[in-house]
């Protein structure tokens, strides 16, 4: 019997590390590099670190440039970035600048605002707006205020729009209006099929 527990518990903790090292595999690698660099420690979810001048950081779905750059939370989960913002998104295909960008790590939605410009490099679409939010699973971002989207001969602008890339949807409102060549479409909303 006692043999049996000894076993019964062998296995159990087999498991319980065969476990962790899965979870510690699957955890998101993060690289960062600044001029000057700062930073605060509590408890995991209050660790701060700030990166100043030249601040670089790479996640492996994500590359972030800018003048200063705030990680925050547990593993880093929140990236904060401003000034002079440029970057990709690698698993996305897509180039960004802007002046403020707010990054959620664990929720993989980004939050750019400031003379937004994104560029899906796969279907060759630019848009530029000033609020631009991105989710990563989904594949669509909303564009907000001062939209202009280009993709081969269309030139579509508005007040409001969402942009879905795997789909190729363009849903777009707001004195909306749709270039294509010397033609001319205006109406409250309009919906395009970018293909």
């Amino acid at each position: 019997m006692r043999s049996k527990n000894v076993l019964t518990k062998k296995i159990i903790s087999s498991l319980f590390i065969m476990l962790f090292f899965t979870l510690s595999l699957h955890a998101e690698k993060i690289f960062f590099s600044a001029a000057s660099m700062t930073g605060q420690t509590g408890d995991n979810k209050r660790n701060t670190t700030k990166l100043i001048g030249e601040a670089y950081v790479k996640t492996e779905t994500m590359e972030i440039y800018a003048d200063s750059i705030e990680l925050s939370g547990e593993d880093y989960r929140k990236i904060i970035a401003e000034g002079n913002i440029k970057g990709k998104n690698i698993e996305a295909k897509m180039d960004f600048t802007c002046s403020y960008l707010e990054y959620d790590r664990q929720t993989k939605i980004a939050l750019l605002k400031g003379d937004v410009s994104l560029t899906d490099l796969e279907n060759d679409v630019k848009a530029q707006a000033q609020i631009i939010e991105y989710n990563q699973d989904t594949q669509i971002a909303v564009l907000q205020v001062q939209i202009k989207l280009l993709q081969k001969n269309n030139t579509c602008t508005g007040s409001y729009a969402i942009y879905q890339k795997k789909a190729q949807l363009l849903d777009i409102s707001g004195n909306a209006q749709v270039r294509q060549g010397d033609d001319l479409f205006r109406a409250q909303s309009i919906s395009l099929n970018l293909d």
